[in-house]
C-alpha cells in the first residue's frame, strides 16, 4: 500500500494525522503535499492548527468525522 492509501485510509477511518504520526506510522516526511493529492481527489479535509509546548503543527481530519 502507498503513504497515499494508508492516510487515506487512516483518515476514512476517523482518525486524525499530524506530520510526526505521518513520519512515525507510514515513513512520510511530506504530510502536507499527500493531504494536497487527497484534496485533489475530493477528499474534504479539515486542517487544524495546534500549539504544544512551543511548536505550531498542523492536524488534519476528514471534515464531519
Amino acid at each position: 500500500m502507498t503513504q497515499l492509501e494508508e492516510i487515506q485510509k487512516h483518515l476514512k477511518e476517523g482518525e486524525v494525522i499530524t506530520p510526526l504520526m505521518a513520519l512515525e506510522r507510514f515513513g512520510c516526511m511530506r504530510l502536507a503535499a499527500r493531504i494536497r493529492d487527497l484534496r485533489s481527489m475530493g477528499m474534504k479535509i479539515e486542517t487544524q492548527i495546534r500549539k504544544s509546548n512551543g511548536k505550531v503543527y498542523a492536524c488534519y481530519k476528514l471534515e464531519g468525522k
